[in-house]
Order: C-alpha cells, then structure tokens, then sequence
C-alpha cells in the first residue's frame, strides 16, 4: 500500500480538525497539513445495490404535518422543529421545489437557531425578528408580520425564487443574497442537518430530484441535484466495495468508468489538495495508465465540504480541472476518470472522509452515505 505521508496521525487530527471548524464556519479556508493515509488498489468484488425507490426508503414523500408529533433531534426541541414544519408547509403551498425548504430551513437555523424571535433590545444593534431575522426597516414587513412564521417564510421564499439558478447554486450563496448577511459564510454549516429535518417531516423529500416536472426519489447525477445538495460523481455503477473481508482496506468504493469520463463534485465545497500522487517508487508519473502494486492515486482530488466531510476522486486520466483553495458546486466537473496510479483499469476510486479527518480513520462506507443524500451508487438514474 502506498500513502502520502505527512505529520503523526494524532497531530493531524488535532490540526485538520481545529482548523476545518473554522474552514466550515467560513469555507474559506483550507484544512492544513497532508494527511497519513493510505490509498487503495482495484480489485474485482462486486457489490450488489438496491436499484428500487422502495428498496432504498425514499417513497414516502408527503405534504408536511405542521400539527402533527414532531421527530425527535438531538440539536432542537419540538417547538423549533414545528417551526421548521411551517416553513416546509408554506414551500409546499407555494409549489417551490424542495430544495427550497432545506435552503430555508437552514438560513433560520444559522438567523434564529429555529425560534421565532422578537426584538433583542441592547442585546441587537439592528431591528431584526423572527425565524429569519428579517428587518422592518429593509422593507420586510411590520414586526407583527415579521413574527408570523408563515408570513416571514413567504417572504423568505419568494425573494429567494427572484434569486437566478437558485437551484443550482451553494445554498450558502443562495442564502446570503436573500438575507444580506454580516456573516455570509455561516448558512453552509446547517445544510446537512437542514436536509435530514426535511426528510423527517417530508418523508425523505430531501432526496428527491425535479425531472420533467415530478420529484423523482434518489436519481441525482451529473447535472441532478438532489434537494440535500449532493449528487452521484459519475453513473457508474460499483465493482469493488468498502472494506470487504478479501480488501480490508480498501477504504473506498472503485465505479465503474469508461476513460474521459466526467466526473463531478459531490456538493459544494472547497479543493483542499489537486495533485499527482506518487507511486512507490516515489514517481510523479501519472500521465500514464498504471498498474496493480505501482501504489498511489494518481490523479486526484480531496474536496472539503459543509459539516466536516471531505470525498476523494482518485485515479483521473490527467491533472485534475481544479486546483487548491477552490470553491466548487454540487455538478461542477473537476477532472476526468482513467487509470493513473494503482489500477488495472479505468474507473473512478471514490471515498467519504467524517470529522475533516483525511487519514483511513476518517474513511466510511461512501454507499449508504450518498443513498441517504438521495445520490445512491448504484449507476441507476
């Protein structure tokens, strides 16, 4: 196996993570430091998918009880997650597609923590209320207005559907041009969590992609972007698994691929590293197809995005489209797969890192992660 070394596995954690945290406050800057991991090797095990909408959970999508028993998180009690309801409710009277209501529901997240708010008095130098801290001054409404959970979120809404290519846009871009912001950044780190709310009162409505006019359950890919956000990299389907017992660290999943395939960013985020991953040898030679045991990457990318993850594209035909530092959005194509580094074939080596931890630590199984996004795998769309 071969692996990019750097500082001791202990060390990174502490320095990747402190400064992620603040990268996921702001995305604006990049984890420091290369990480200690190892990289993986194609094999041939294959890897049965759900293919069905039953079968993966995602046909239970259903106008929102805003009366009805709350689930239960962790993170908000019930009158915030009712809160969260009646936004959905009025996104669903206004026809606006579901990844409305995860943009919104995570801007009142990060303006309000989901309570419906009066005034602040000395506590707030700006004359803000409600769930979006919207301002009677900047022509939002009276404060009684401003109060109405469903009149704030109508406001809300239709000044985010006036937003060009909302849909397909960072939410945190989207969130920042309706509300103005001192703290622009912030709205990223709500959207996962803004996302499994939705799906919880709306029965998996996060997942869904608009196609022709019907919301379709887990068929996000290429230029589909599911209402969490995500999408599938590439179509292809997975030939070799996570950790199974004949490659126990194979800390991801190899899709199948032809050469010069596009493939896409996941969700948006920031490219933490770009580059050509050396072989064994310690060779730089990966503008040339590879082979089993050289060891190495390739070509990749490592992407870091809202809530600590960070995925990993591995083995592209040629120096990756982006590089360092960049933003990038959910669909963006970043490079094209190959067969650079450890590989006896073209396809794509995809991982899913948690806790902004690069190393094999961080890695999980990638396939019930993108599935629960509504970007399953599986190369069915």
């Amino acid at each position: 196996m071969s692996g990019i070394v750097g500082p001791t596995r202990r060390t990174l954690r502490r320095g990747v993570v402190a400064g992620a945290l603040t990268a996921l406050l702001a995305l604006l800057c990049c984890v420091g430091g290369a990480g200690a991991f190892l990289l993986t090797e194609l094999g041939d095990e294959k890897q049965d998918e759900p293919t069905t909408a039953a079968a993966l959970g995602c046909t239970q999508a259903h106008d929102v009880n805003v009366t009805g028993r709350m689930p239960r998180f962790a993170e908000y009690g019930e009158e915030q997650l009712r809160n969260a309801a009646v936004i959905i409710k009025v996104g669903q009277d206004m026809d606006v597609p579901a990844r409305g209501w995860v943009i919104a529901i995570a801007t009142a997240m990060q303006e309000s923590a989901l309570r419906n708010l009066g005034h602040l008095g000395r506590r707030n130098d700006h004359d803000s209320v409600g769930l979006f801290q919207q301002r009677p001054s900047q022509g939002w409404g009276t404060p009684a207005q401003l109060r109405d959970p469903v009149y704030a979120s109508r406001k809300f809404y239709a000044k985010m559907l006036r937003v060009p290519r909302w849909e397909h846009r960072p939410l945190t871009d989207v969130a920042q041009t309706v509300q103005v912001s001192a703290f622009p950044d912030a709205y990223a780190k709500h959207e996962d969590l803004a996302g499994r709310i939705v799906n919880a009162l709306a029965g998996g409505a996060a997942r869904t992609v608009l196609i022709a006019g019907q919301a379709r359950c887990d068929a996000a890919a290429g230029a589909r972007i599911a209402a969490s956000g995500w999408t599938a990299p590439l179509p292809g389907g997975v030939v070799s698994g996570f950790r199974t017992a004949a490659r126990p660290a194979h800390n991801g999943v190899d899709l199948a691929a032809d050469k010069e395939t596009p493939i896409h960013a996941v969700t948006s985020g920031r490219v933490l590293v770009a580059r050509c991953d050396p072989d064994r040898q310690g060779r730089r030679d990966c503008n040339v197809d590879g082979y089993p045991g050289k060891g190495g990457c390739g070509w990749f990318v490592d992407i870091l995005h809202a809530g600590g993850y960070i995925t990993r594209y591995c083995h592209m035909i040629r120096r990756p489209l982006v590089q360092p530092g960049q933003l990038v959005a959910a669909g963006q194509e970043i490079g094209r797969s190959g067969s650079s580094g450890n590989s006896s074939g073209p396809h794509l080596h995809f991982e899913v890192h948690v806790d902004a931890d690069r190393s094999k630590r961080g890695a999980i199984n990638p396939v019930p992660f993108m599935r629960e996004r509504g970007a399953p795998l599986s190369g069915k769309a």
